[in-house]
């Protein structure tokens, strides 16, 4: 296998290149976005995960020199960076796939003997990102868009992340702040005052704990839920459909996404505390409900329920579950699990 370089996406037009982590007319594609064709034969949860199948049977598609992707984020980083390092991703292959895991679909299990190295290397490249560049969706509000301002991203990461792939311990100031606030969210998780309500027949799980944690934390508790309805004191509330149905997952069937309207209309009609229900397009990475949230900006929808203000419901906590579950369960009574479901299908299905 010839030796690869990282490029621009804007080149990929002139330079045929493996495409990571998106999508072009002019690649070959490892990525789990809907609709990406990807081979069959190397399908999987993450894009990573697409590509270390890839690297593992040697795919004859791989013989490219260019390898690219549109935007940076840990999943498509390690993709990335792999396939530039073939024998080390080998190598670490496990651990990489709990890195995708936990970058893309925020799912923290720490019974994988893997997991606590995965988060260290990832809470270190969350902070290297903030320290150093910008916010994942930043780029959405400047002028030069997440197409090209990532490169810079890419660069520096693909220069360093070997040396602390190495030993993370040698970048323990950088990691060890977020590590530390995922491992108490963690722990929360499992006391006695966190509650966990699980609606598989509609793909929702509830979480009912004092107070927002990390969302490594949050969502450790979700494998193979497609929605978390998070329920804090005071009547704080978040609805979010999560990644794992924005892409194609290989491992399990799943629900489409349903549009929020309707829900958040009723729910206005029952809240009285002066606030708005507000929810984004099914189309977003990670569409929440929640009040008020048409005020957030898609960095601050991105980052963790502990970085924003969740306000109070005049709505109690028993009658907004029933809300949600009951409109689940009456929109899903005729809709049947799957795997790939098209953006098409999706939205013919909200019309």
């Amino acid at each position: 296998m010839q030796k690869k370089t990282f490029i621009p996406f804007s080149e990929v037009k002139i330079k045929k290149a493996i495409v990571v982590d998106s999508t072009h007319a002019n690649g070959v594609m490892l990525s789990h976005w809907k609709g990406a064709p990807t081979p069959a034969a190397v399908q999987d949860d993450t894009s990573a995960a697409i590509v270390l199948h890839a690297l593992r049977q040697n795919m004859p598609a791989l013989d490219l020199p260019f390898v690219s992707a549109n935007h940076f984020d840990i999943d498509g980083f390690v993709g990335v960076w792999a396939l530039l390092n073939p024998e080390r991703a080998l190598e670490h292959e496990e651990l990489l796939r709990q890195m995708a895991v936990i970058g893309d679909f925020r799912e923290l299990d720490l019974n994988h003997p893997l997991a606590g190295e995965a988060l260290k290397l990832v809470c270190w490249i969350n902070a290297k990102e903030r320290e150093l560049f910008y916010k994942p969706f930043a780029a959405d509000e400047a002028e030069e868009k997440e197409a090209a301002q990532c490169v810079q991203k890419f660069r520096y990461f693909l220069r360093e992340f070997d040396r602390v792939l190495q030993d993370p311990d040698w970048e323990r100031g950088a990691w060890e702040d977020e590590v530390g606030s995922v491992l108490l969210g963690y722990r929360d998780m499992y006391k006695s005052d966190t509650k966990i309500t699980r609606h598989p027949e509609i793909g929702l799980i509830i979480i009912q704990t004092p107070h927002p944690v990390h969302y490594y934390a949050l969502f450790s508790r979700t494998q193979g839920f497609d929605m978390v309805l998070a329920c804090y004191d005071q009547n704080k509330y978040e609805l979010e459909y999560k990644y794992t149905t924005w892409v194609d997952i290989a491992s399990r069937p799943t629900l489409p996404r349903l549009n929020m309207a309707p829900l958040a209309e009723r729910l206005n009609q029952l809240e009285t505390f002066g606030r708005r229900w507000t929810h984004e397009a099914i189309t977003d990475t990670g569409p929440l409900l929640r009040l008020d949230g048409d005020k957030l900006t898609r960095t601050e929808a991105y980052d963790n329920p502990t970085e924003r203000d969740i306000y109070t419901s005049s709505i109690p906590v028993a009658q907004l579950k029933k809300e949600v579950v009951s409109y689940y369960q009456e929109s899903y009574k005729n809709i049947q699990p799957r795997y790939n479901w098209t953006w098409k299908e999706v939205k013919d299905l909200n019309k």
